[in-house]
């Protein structure tokens, strides 16, 4: 008498292939292990848009304190420049930014506000091109408008895309205050 081998053993198998398949102890987890990543990825990117806009508000709290240095005419009347003015911006920003590298700023005057339109900063490629930036921050009733551009790194891969608006995964958050400067002086 002859048996065979996998004869003998596929009833097994097939009954311990059943009760595998009819088992569900562990059914939660492979669920969240299956939704845990596009999950991950949604929180990260909210909580990078959150960054995001915190961050945008603090440039514009920024550069509302510092030009108020330049419409008061403390900036002109005391012969500060670019420097000094960047450390104004950089002073109210908390710390949170980083003002030596990606920080940058347009000081410009114009003849009436109806012309105060500026060109867009970002080159052909998605980089900043401050080749036409000035710092000219105008005398006593002159119009003048500051625009300050900071480089910001996104983080958060895929989810993040939609916000770039630079070349290399970054975004350009811009902050602009247009005031006429205060009578000062004499």
């Amino acid at each position: 008498m002859s048996t065979s081998i996998p004869g003998i053993l596929a009833p097994r198998l097939l009954a311990k292939l059943q009760r595998w398949a009819d088992d569900e102890n562990a059914v939660a987890a492979v669920e969240f292990a299956m939704i845990a990543i596009p999950f991950f990825f949604l929180i990260f990117g909210l909580l990078e848009v959150c960054v995001l806009f915190i961050m945008s508000a603090i440039l514009e709290h920024g550069i509302g304190e510092a030009a108020r240095t330049i419409r008061t005419g403390q900036l002109q009347e005391n012969g500060f420049g670019q420097v000094a003015f960047k450390t104004a911006i950089c002073a109210e920003m908390f710390d949170l930014l980083n003002c030596d590298s990606k920080l940058r700023f347009d000081v410009k005057t114009f003849d009436s506000f109806g012309n105060t339109i500026a060109p867009s900063v970002l080159d052909d490629d998605g980089n900043l091109d401050s080749e036409n930036f000035e710092f000219s921050p105008g005398a006593a009733n002159e119009i003048v408008v500051v625009r300050v551009f900071y480089e910001w790194d996104l983080m958060t891969p895929v989810m993040s895309a939609p916000l770039a608006n630079m070349s290399g995964n970054r975004r350009l958050m811009q902050a602009t205050v247009a005031f006429r400067n205060e009578p000062f002086g004499g």
